[in-house]
């Protein structure tokens, strides 16, 4: 994927490796342009090989997700193949994180109404990405991609980012107790309302 941005502004000149990475605004709007490139990028690559979901899979999250939203996502379970690491990866390793999340890794990545896993789909799993597709559908993906990145750097990683709190938050919630609805959208809305992105 060639971006069109010159990676080598980003990296500060006074060291290229050092333990707390501290990004200036603009090289925060370099990197969140960049991922948000990327999440383009891999939805139109796996969007035509993907499928929407399963009438089990809908009844199984509809007192939880907008009718509308389950039947706008598309789901794709690789097989023989994984997601590839950003190709922005190494200019992020010079400027001293050592802690990117590994794409390939994950059980399963969401970009925008497209998820794509490793494995097959548990009722949890499936859950939690529709956390991230209800985010993208609330956010965008240009502000989603702001918000990831900002959450890596003040959460210190994939486990501090609020965007993923909230969905394991949220996915623990549904998996105490299926049976007890609530609205996804509502609850995106009110973390976003006050801030906690």
């Amino acid at each position: 994927m060639h971006s069109g941005v010159n990676y080598s502004t980003l990296v500060p000149k006074d060291k290229a490796l050092h333990d707390n990475p501290h990004l200036t605004p603009e090289q925060i709007a370099q990197i969140s342009g960049l991922v948000a490139q990327y999440i383009t990028t891999q939805r139109q690559k796996y969007t035509p090989r993907a499928t929407p979901l399963s009438a089990q899979q809908k009844a199984n999250m509809a007192g939880f997700f907008s009718p509308h939203l389950l039947d706008d996502t598309k789901l794709l379970v690789l097989s023989g193949e994984r997601v590839v690491n950003p190709d922005f990866y190494p200019m992020l390793r010079n400027l001293g994180f050592s802690n990117l999340p590994d794409q390939s890794a994950m059980g399963a990545i969401t970009f925008s109404d497209t998820v794509v896993s490793h494995g097959p789909f548990t009722d949890g799993l499936l859950f939690h990405e529709l956390v991230h597709v209800e985010q993208y559908r609330q956010l965008g993906i240009p502000h989603f991609s702001e918000l990831y990145v900002r959450g890596f750097l003040t959460g210190g990683g994939y486990d501090g980012i609020p965007l993923e709190r909230n969905a394991y938050m949220l996915g623990g919630r549904y998996e105490k107790d299926p049976a007890r609805h609530f609205s996804v959208a509502d609850e995106v809305a009110e973390w976003n309302a006050k801030g906690r992105f």
